[in-house]
C-alpha cells in the first residue's frame, strides 16, 4: 500500500461503546469519516474495527535478567503489534526505548521510566534499588525521563519476615508522590500484598498494578480516591508455580501467594462492581512473552467483567485514561480489524484480520 493509497474500512466501526459506524477512511495516515474527494487508489478492508488495543502494563526492553538489546526489544514490540496492541504503557524498563518513537511500524509507547525499588527488594537488574531517603530524588529523575508516569515497587518479599511486606515508610511515599505530581507525572506501584495499599492510596497514588491484595475493606478507599487497577491476570496465573519454587525457603510467602491467586477473580470482580477503574495489562517482558493482550481481556471476562467493559479496558476507556485518541476524526489511524464481532466473543481478539498502524496495513 503506497503513501497515496486511501484505505476504506467498512462493516462495523466500533469507535466507542455506543458509537458504531459503517465506514471510515484513512487519508495520509489520518482518520476521516467523510469520503475523500477524487480518491482513485482505494484499498478496502471489511470487518469489525476497534481502536488499536492498549496494553497498560508492558515492558519493552526488559528480559528475564534485566535490559535486552535493541534487536530483542524490537521483536518484543513487533509481537505486541501483531497481536493488535498499538499503544503500550511501559510500566518500568531499564532500557532506553526512545528509538521506537522514530519507527512508524512499531506501537506507540508511554514510558514510566525505570522501576524504583527498595535495596535488595526486587528482581535483580530490573530497578533502581535505593533507600527511602533517596526516593524523592529518584522519583523526580524518572518523572523527567518518562512520559507522564513513574513506577514504584510498593511491596516485595522481606527475607527477614519470610513474606511480602511494604517497601517504603509512609512519609517517604507521601513526599515522593507529591513530587511526581508537582512535575506533572502520575504514579503507579507494583503491589501484591494487602498491607502496602492503604499508605499508597492515602498518599495520592494514581494506579496500582496487580492489586491482588485488594480486600473488601480497602475497596471504598480506592473508590473515594479514584485509584485505578491493572490486574495483569495472565501474570497472576503464575503464582502457584512461584509458590512451589519458594516453598522450602519461604513457606509463609508461598502460602500467601497461593491465597492471592485463589481469590484473584473475586478480587477483580469486586473491584469492578464497586466502580474501581480496571484496565488491561499483561506484564509482558521479564519472564512473560509479548502479545498476550487478547488472553488478558478474556481473563477479565472470566473474572466477571462484562465483555463490552473488558473491551473498553483495552480500547476506548484505556485510551481516554492515558490521554490518547481512539478512532477520532483526524487522529492517527491506529486500528485493528476482525472477521467477527468482538463484542459477542472477546476471544475474537486473538485473531486480527488486519492491523493498521499510522494508516498503514501491517498484516
Amino acid at each position: 500500500m503506497s503513501d497515496r493509497t486511501v484505505l476504506h474500512v467498512k462493516g462495523r466501526i466500533l469507535a466507542g461503546p455506543e458509537d458504531v459506524r459503517d465506514e471510515l477512511w484513512v487519508v495520509d495516515g489520518r482518520i476521516s469519516y467523510d469520503r475523500p474527494a477524487a480518491a482513485r487508489d482505494i484499498r478496502t478492508v471489511s470487518g469489525w474495527a476497534l481502536p488499536g488495543l492498549v496494553d497498560a502494563h508492558c515492558h519493552v526492553g526488559l528480559g528475564a535478567h534485566g535490559p535486552v538489546d535493541q534487536d530483542v526489544a524490537e521483536k518484543q514490540a513487533l509481537a505486541d503489534r501483531e497481536a493488535g496492541t498499538l499503544l503500550i504503557r511501559d510500566a518500568g524498563s531499564p532500557s532506553d526505548t526512545r528509538w521506537v518513537d522514530d519507527r512508524e511500524d512499531l506501537p506507540k509507547i508511554i514510558r514510566a521510566g525505570r522501576h524504583i525499588a527498595r535495596t535488595r527488594r526486587y528482581i535483580r537488574d530490573y530497578a533502581w534499588e535505593i533507600e527511602p531517603a533517596d526516593l524523592v530524588a529518584y522519583v523526580a529523575q524518572e518523572a523527567r525521563r518518562g512520559d507522564g508516569w513513574v513506577k514504584l515497587v510498593g511491596d516485595w518479599i522481606d527475607r527477614g519476615v519470610g513474606d511480602l511486606a511494604p517497601s517504603w515508610p509512609r512519609e517517604a511515599i507521601e513526599a515522593a508522590i507529591a513530587e511526581a505530581h508537582r512535575l506533572g507525572a502520575r504514579v503507579t506501584a507494583h503491589c501484591f500484598a494487602e498491607n502496602s495499599l492503604t499508605d499508597l492510596v492515602e498518599s495520592g497514588i494514581d494506579c496500582v498494578e496487580h492489586a491482588t491484595g485488594l480486600t473488601e475493606d480497602l475497596i471504598p478507599l480506592f473508590v473515594s480516591r479514584g485509584v485505578a487497577i491493572v490486574p495483569t491476570l495472565v501474570n497472576i496465573a503464575t503464582f502457584p508455580k512461584l509458590a512451589d519454587g519458594g516453598e522450602s525457603k519461604f513457606p509463609r510467602w508461598s502460602a500467601h501467594m497461593r491465597r492471592l491467586h485463589e481469590r484473584r477473580y473475586d478480587t477483580v470482580r469486586n473491584a469492578y462492581d464497586a466502580g474501581i477503574p480496571v484496565y488491561v495489562g499483561t506484564d509482558a517482558g521479564g519472564t512473560l512473552p509479548h502479545g498476550l493482550v487478547a488472553a488478558e481481556v478474556a481473563e477479565l471476562v472470566t473474572a466477571g467483567i462484562p465483555p463490552l467493559e473488558a473491551l473498553s479496558a483495552t480500547t476506548w476507556g484505556a485510551r481516554k485514561w492515558l490521554g490518547r485518541p481512539g478512532l477520532d476524526e483526524g487522529a492517527a489511524a491506529d486500528l485493528v480489524v476482525y472477521e467477527q464481532d468482538p463484542r459477542t466473543d472477546v476471544r475474537v481478539l486473538a485473531n486480527p484480520l488486519q492491523v493498521v498502524l499510522n494508516g498503514r496495513v501491517m498484516q
